[in-house]
């Protein structure tokens, strides 16, 4: 059982859908990960992730809340 949690939701309107496919891929291949780390797309993107350490906690939130940043960032670049 888990000690800490945090749920998340994220919209960033029309890029919702492009920013989750992005981030969600990259959960898929980091097995290694020492928390449990899940998304899921509904109009938001809502992340929930399970730690046993809130140092952990602390960095995976962290870590996740970059790569939407720089996810959305990506596509703002792109927009014509």
């Amino acid at each position: 059982m888990s000690n800490y949690r945090a749920k998340i939701k994220i919209s960033a309107g029309e890029r919702t859908k492009a920013i989750f496919d992005s981030i969600e891929i990259d959960n898929q291949f980091y097995d290694e990960n020492p928390t449990k780390t899940s998304f899921s797309f509904d109009d938001k993107i809502t992340i929930m992730i399970d730690a046993q350490e809130i140092s952990h906690l602390r960095a995976n939130l962290n870590s996740t809340l970059r790569l939407v940043q720089a996810s959305n960032d990506s596509i703002e670049s792109v927009k014509i």
